[in-house]
Parts: C-alpha cells; sequence; structure tokens
C-alpha cells in the first residue's frame, strides 16, 4: 500500500512540473521570445489583416460587373492582381520589420500609397465611363483598398505609440 502512494506522489510531482513548464510565458505562447513580442502587438494584428484582406478578399469578391454581366475579379485583370499581391507583400513584410520601427512605418506609408493608387483607379475607371458602357454594376471589393488604408492608418498609429514609449523611456536613464 506504501509502494502505490510513493508512485502517486511522484507522478503528481512530475505532473506538476510539466503544468509550470507549459504555464511559463516563453514556452506556452511560443518557442521563441522575440516572436512573442511580435504577437503580441497590435500592430501585428492590424497588419495581419491588410494581409488578408489584400490577399485573399479581392479574388474571392467582385470588383465591378462589365456589361455583358460578367464579373470582374483581381485575377482578371494582371496588374490590378499584382497590385493586390504587393500590397499584402508589404503588409506581411512589415509584420516581421518589428525590430526596426521606422522602416515598419515607412513600410506602411509604402504600402497606403500603393492603396491610394488602387483606390484611385478604381474611382477614375468608376467615374469616368459615360452611359454604363463598360462598367454597370460596381462591386463590392472597389472597396477593399479603403480597408486596407484604415487598418494601415491604425497599425502607424500603434508603431509611433511604441516608438514614443521607446523615447520617453530613453530619456529616464
Amino acid at each position: 500500500m506504501g509502494k502505490c502512494f510513493a508512485n502517486n506522489d511522484t507522478s503528481i510531482q512530475i505532473i506538476f512540473q510539466q503544468i509550470a513548464v507549459i504555464s511559463r510565458k516563453d514556452n506556452y505562447f511560443c518557442l521563441s521570445k522575440s516572436i512573442c513580442t511580435m504577437i503580441q502587438r497590435i500592430q501585428t494584428f492590424f497588419l495581419l489583416l491588410v494581409g488578408l484582406i489584400s490577399g485573399v478578399l479581392p479574388f474571392v469578391l467582385s470588383l465591378w460587373i462589365d456589361a455583358d454581366g460578367n464579373a470582374v475579379f483581381a485575377k482578371n485583370v494582371l496588374w490590378i492582381s499584382v497590385m493586390f499581391y504587393a500590397s499584402a507583400a508589404l503588409a506581411l513584410i512589415s509584420i516581421f520589420m518589428y525590430k526596426n520601427r521606422q522602416n515598419q512605418f515607412v513600410m506602411n506609408r509604402l504600402n497606403m500609397i500603393l492603396n491610394l493608387f488602387l483606390l484611385g483607379f478604381f474611382v477614375y475607371r468608376s467615374l469616368s465611363l459615360s452611359g454604363e458602357s463598360n462598367i454597370s454594376e460596381k462591386g463590392i471589393g472597389m472597396l477593399i483598398p479603403v480597408f486596407s488604408i484604415v487598418f494601415l492608418v491604425l497599425a502607424n498609429r500603434a508603431i509611433k505609440k511604441d516608438e514614443d514609449l521607446v523615447k520617453s523611456v530613453d530619456r529616464l536613464r
């Protein structure tokens, strides 16, 4: 009877040791501490949203419907699909530039300019045609650059907030 309790005590100690190891923040959330700091930042979430919005939605939602009734997606126009892929790639690259906040900020600004160019093209295309000649209906996909710009602005605001916090801590030293 004593051996049975001894085995249970050691197994319970082993379980408690494993729980203690798992409950440590570094081991529970991820394997590397640098990746943990990247995941914990709100701008990573915003940039991931931009990557998903620009990389997936233009190929699912139609940009417009032409006069023949065919839905036009980003994959139908090569340069538009390249621009959306570039926007998604810039957002994902910017996520991994978390150690250099200034470069991350500039990369997001370039991504905003790219999305503004896309938005300008969509507005020009929808307003310059007369009499429903080429575009009969605008699709919801034309608003994708607007959502990307909003999330990029939110990400830049969070990056600026982090940068100001680091500068204030450096002043105290």
